[in-house]
């Protein structure tokens, strides 16, 4: 018991701005950073949990993403809520690589986290490290899954939870985050009227903002699944890596994780070639990395039944690109037909009932495997990010 008490105390070192580098005290709570108004990443004494931070140690840990808890900032174990989040499964698609002309693929099956998407992971992280400094009451503008997910570990952490999303979001997530007694407001308008609504209702009733990369810890939920991966492959990396990106938190956490790992001694200096996955009908990075520009212009009207692509203004946006360019990644828009058609596919082809966002990077992988991108050697990890359950009765734009 001492050994998990000892690594659960290891905690954050101090918090980075990624615009400039200064560090900030992180037992306290912080939005964006002070100097440069951008995204704050939490960092670690890696030097003082290597000894006992090591893939060998991992074996026998609980099946969760807490197994990775010394590179994670909660220190209090009471503050943490255990539903399920994380260590999803990583399925070997031997039936669509074969269609897909690839070497292997692997689909990231995160629909099965406790509400259904891969938010759980940076809500339990975040929800529960704002409670450990202090906060009771916390807000966030969703697309809908961030939402439900805060509802469910602030339900579970007795943290009041204000969810603010667009109206013509899925009808059963407002019902699952009604369930989950979270605070519902639904806006006329996209995601940008709920971010403004929220900001509002931080400043008059001093609620904590969870605004996507706009506080330093869903990112840390994130990037644990770039430690999945990793493990789940015998500590080695994919070839590809394919990520439908709306705000982009687990795809710069997942290099946040690789940048880590490298620290710690469990992979060296190779990366996967990082592909951002977007819909047509709303493709800010996509536009921004086809024109050659460090950050995103924000998007205009959202046309996509795929919520999780509805993010108009991408605040971490130049984190996103620069991590495409480092990697040799691309950006690929994919149309709401072809994310449908793909979802039928994967079906078909797996067992696997994903949402249009995962279809969209099989989409992609096509995409991407036509334009020579990807190769017929290439191994590919591609990102499920929540249940199809969600998305029942809609249909393509």
């Amino acid at each position: 018991m001492r050994e998990t008490t000892e690594r659960a105390v290891a905690g954050t070192s101090h918090l980075e701005c990624t615009g400039c580098g200064q560090a900030w005290e992180s037992e306290k709570l912080m939005g964006v950073s002070p100097c440069c108004t951008k995204p704050l990443f939490a960092r670690y004494d890696l030097e003082r949990v290597y000894p006992c931070f090591r893939p060998e140690g991992l074996r026998g840990r609980r099946p969760d993403l807490w197994r990775y808890e010394e590179v994670l900032p909660v220190r209090d174990v009471s503050c943490r809520a255990h539903l399920g989040e994380g260590f999803t499964p990583l399925v070997d698609a031997t039936r669509l690589a074969a269609r897909l002309g690839v070497g292997r693929v692997w689909i990231k099956d995160e629909g099965q986290n406790p509400t259904g998407s891969f938010k759980d992971r940076g809500a339990s992280v975040a929800v529960a490290r704002a409670k450990e400094l202090g906060a009771t009451e916390v807000a966030i503008p969703t697309i809908g899954n961030g939402g439900a997910a805060a509802a469910a570990y602030g339900a579970a952490l007795d943290v009041a939870v204000h969810v603010f999303l667009p109206r013509d979001t899925p009808p059963a997530t407002h019902e699952q985050i009604r369930a989950l007694g979270a605070e519902l407001h639904l806006l006329d308008g996209n995601v940008a009227n709920s971010r403004q609504a929220v900001r509002e209702g931080v400043r008059q009733h001093g609620w904590f903002d969870l605004s996507t990369l706009e506080e330093p810890y869903r990112v840390e939920g994130k990037k644990t699944m770039g430690y999945e991966v990793v493990e789940q492959l015998g500590f080695r990396l994919p070839d590809v890596i394919v990520y439908p990106t709306g705000g982009g938190t687990g795809f710069i956490g997942m290099w946040k994780a690789f940048d880590e790992m490298e620290r710690l001694g469990w992979i060296g200096p190779e990366r996967p070639r990082m592909v951002v996955v977007q819909a047509t009908g709303c493709q800010p990075i996509v536009r921004a990395w086809e024109q050659g520009a460090e950050t995103a212009e924000p998007w205009g009207e959202v046309r996509t039944y795929a919520a999780g692509f509805g993010a108009t203004r991408v605040f971490a946006d130049f984190l996103i690109l620069r991590i495409i360019r480092a990697s040799g990644g691309a950006a690929v828009a994919v149309p709401d037909e072809a994310m449908a058609r793909w979802v039928e596919i994967v079906g078909k082809d797996t067992g696997l009932f994903i949402s249009p966002e995962g279809g969209a990077t099989l989409a992609a992988v096509e995409c991407l495997r036509e334009r020579g991108l990807v190769s017929e050697d290439d191994e590919v990890v591609a990102f499920a990010t929540a249940s199809g359950l969600k998305y029942v009765g809609l249909r393509p734009l």
